[in-house]
């Protein structure tokens, strides 16, 4: 038996005036992303298991040093059986495979790039400590059809966009490479096989001696992290081949293209979280939050026929973005019980919330209003009422 009112562990209720604030930090972010032509889908909660694993390729997964993904994006999927067809189904546990398989079958057909914004709900199986939700709102944009520096700047310079938008004043963004040690095992610096794995890991770590053990030529690596500037000269020392010229030079584009807006770091052996990026990845953070707010880059899509595609994108969560120290105003105007309908009308033109009495002995206090209606204006309500 389960006590009345209870959740299960990862779940939570958002109330007033926190799912205000959270829908409404929603509706500007897509905002942002609109202005950029960006237009939303909506896909469905559930889907069919197979299709929804298959639409995202994984870079790193399958390796060494990383759990099989196996269903792809669907590690930590809840799945069920489909009591009217008998296939089996998964809860979607991110929204970007999903909007994937739109843009490869049923927006197919239309002149690329397409642009795609979205949100919904995504349910996980389990969670972190860090982050303990199971159920989270995903929101973001994805650029598909296009792999190019133009493409990435614009999705980055969306993503900054949509955190001031969401009221984050103090954002910034790390960085990544997540094919770095692939790219780099393959040419001047071989790894065998079965070991980029754990030297992956171990660069992730940032443990020297781990790295020196499987391939010191690695090591430069390590300390190649830091304030976005810093770091990038350190890479281009290390690059002597220059087999990450042209990646760099990416970086450095869209990097200027956010000069004085937002705080830049590079880490170009991250690799959590990215296991389906591929030259490039970012991770989204601001001074007041607990945890990262998103992160996106570049992917690629498998479509039906088993083609590939080219993508960009970023996933921000809104649980996190109500989390950053963000100011959410609540003004309410209490119109006592009689007020003429067309005052209040008048207020709510004006941009007040107005919260009517329906009966002589109703009170602003009882009504949680910081204002009320008095002689034609709006007057502060004191602590004293």
């Amino acid at each position: 038996m389960t006590k009345p009112g209870l959740l299960p562990e990862g779940f939570h209720d958002r109330l007033p005036p926190h799912a205000d604030a959270a829908a409404g930090i929603e509706a500007r972010v897509l905002e942002a992303a609109r202005l950029h032509g960006y237009e939303r889908v909506d896909p469905p909660l559930a889907e069919f298991a197979d299709e929804l694993a298959a639409r995202l390729k994984p870079v790193l997964s399958g390796r060494q040093g990383w759990p099989d993904e196996g269903a792809g994006a669907l590690t930590g999927a809840v799945r069920f059986v489909d009591p009217v067809g008998q296939a089996t189904l998964a809860i979607r546990p991110d929204l970007t495979a999903q909007v994937a398989r739109i843009a490869a079958t049923r927006m197919g057909h239309h002149p690329r790039p397409v642009r795609l914004s979205y949100a919904g709900s995504v349910l996980t199986l389990r969670a972190s400590q860090l982050a303990p939700a199971r159920e989270r709102r995903q929101l973001g944009a994805e650029l598909v059809g296009l792999d190019s520096i133009a493409a990435a700047r614009e999705v980055v310079g969306v993503a900054v966009d949509a955190l001031a938008a969401a009221g984050i004043t103090d954002a910034s963004i790390d960085f990544t490479l997540p094919d770095l040690v692939d790219t780099l095992a393959a040419g001047p610096l071989p790894v065998a096989a079965d070991a980029i794995g754990a030297l992956r890991d171990r660069l992730d770590a940032k443990d020297a001696g781990g790295v020196a053990a499987i391939a010191s030529a690695y090591l430069p690596l390590v300390e190649a992290a830091g304030p976005f500037d810093t770091a990038m000269t350190r890479l281009r020392a290390f690059d002597r081949d220059g087999v990450l010229a042209t990646r760099l030079d990416g970086l450095a584009a869209i990097a200027a293209s956010l000069a004085g807006r937002v705080a830049m770091t590079l880490d170009p052996t991250e690799r959590h979280g990215f296991e389906y990026q591929s030259w490039l990845g970012f991770s989204l953070f601001a001074g007041g939050a607990a945890r990262e707010l998103g992160r996106g880059g570049t992917y690629v899509i498998v479509h039906p026929d088993g083609t590939e595609e080219p993508a960009t994108g970023f996933s921000l969560y809104a649980d996190a973005l109500g989390g950053a120290g963000v100011r959410h105003d609540r003004r309410r105007l209490f119109l006592p019980y009689g007020t003429p309908p067309a005052d209040g009308a008048a207020m709510r033109a004006d941009g007040w919330v107005t919260v009517a009495a329906l009966e002589p002995g109703d009170t602003p206090e009882a009504q949680l209003c910081t204002h009320r209606w008095v002689a034609g204006e709006a007057q502060v309500v004191t602590a004293s009422g």
